[in-house]
């Protein structure tokens, strides 16, 4: 009604699958078609236990999908199937999803990773490219925030957010002159090789020092900030969370098909 882009986290998790299907008899994707949320201005965050079906329905509507790939794996919530995404035709877009879970904000690292998590056995060209996750990385990250007219893609009229890396880094002690520039900057970059990065053309880190704070200052007020005793209500909450996980296993026992035996990869599912 009004055009407002959504994102929104479905079926992370085996149990989140298992919940739809309980609660409204049929998959998340599916009750979300039936009530018109699906659609180029939406953006799945996840989608590790999208079905086959619910696949093709994202990939009909324009429905967008957002991978998580590093916190997936870190809550082992699985490994979403890209491959099939891809295949159908589905825009997908490449998250970090929150620094507590995730570990880090590594951009260079996570494409590395994406690249490399769905390399799977054959000769057959079924895995993405380097170029392929550049892009998830860059321009279709763009598309799900609603302003990828003006950030994204480096071409006249967008904003100039660059990111300068060391050629040294990346190409020494060798490098093939035939390897694409694409290809070793996803294969090989690294954070620590980064020199400038400019944001809307205005530098924001320049010759690897920030221009607009002392990172050695706000890591350590961070650092002292979060030094302190827990608060009675914080402790409370951490003794809680071992006390109740037995009763929460126990209300889950079953949940999951452990039958399964035709899943996209193991850890996710087909039907």
């Amino acid at each position: 009604m009004y055009g407002v882009g959504m994102h929104m986290h479905l079926v992370e998790t085996a149990y989140q699958k298992e919940y739809a299907r309980r609660r409204t008899g049929t998959t998340a994707a599916g009750y979300l078609e039936d009530l018109g949320l699906l659609g180029p201005h939406m953006t799945l965050g996840h989608g590790v236990w999208l079905t086959e079906a619910d696949v093709d329905r994202v990939a009909a509507t324009g429905t967008m999908i957002c991978h998580n790939a590093s916190s997936n794996l870190r809550l082992r919530s699985g490994v979403a199937p890209l491959n099939h995404w891809v295949a159908r035709g589905v825009r997908v877009a490449m998250g970090l999803d929150e620094a507590g879970i995730n570990d880090d904000r590594d951009m260079l690292q996570e494409m590395r990773l994406v690249l490399r998590l769905h390399r799977v056995p054959g000769m057959d060209d079924v895995v993405p490219t380097a170029a392929q996750v550049f892009q998830m990385a860059t321009e279709n990250g763009a598309l799900t925030t609603g302003f990828a007219d003006s950030i994204g893609t480096l071409e006249p009229g967008k904003a100039a957010d660059l990111v300068l890396v060391n050629w040294q880094q990346i190409a020494y002690p060798y490098l093939d002159k035939t390897v694409p520039v694409v290809d070793a900057v996803v294969h090989r970059a690294k954070t620590s090789g980064v020199e400038t990065v400019l944001v809307a053309g205005e530098p924001i880190l320049r010759d690897g020092q920030f221009m607009r704070v002392h990172k050695t200052e706000v890591l350590q007020a961070l650092a002292d900030a979060l030094n302190v005793p827990l608060q009675a209500a914080e402790q409370s909450r951490r003794e809680l969370s071992p006390a109740v996980f037995p009763y929460v296993r126990r209300f889950y026992d079953g949940w999951l098909d452990e039958s399964a035996r035709d899943p996209f990869y193991r850890p996710s599912s087909r039907h």
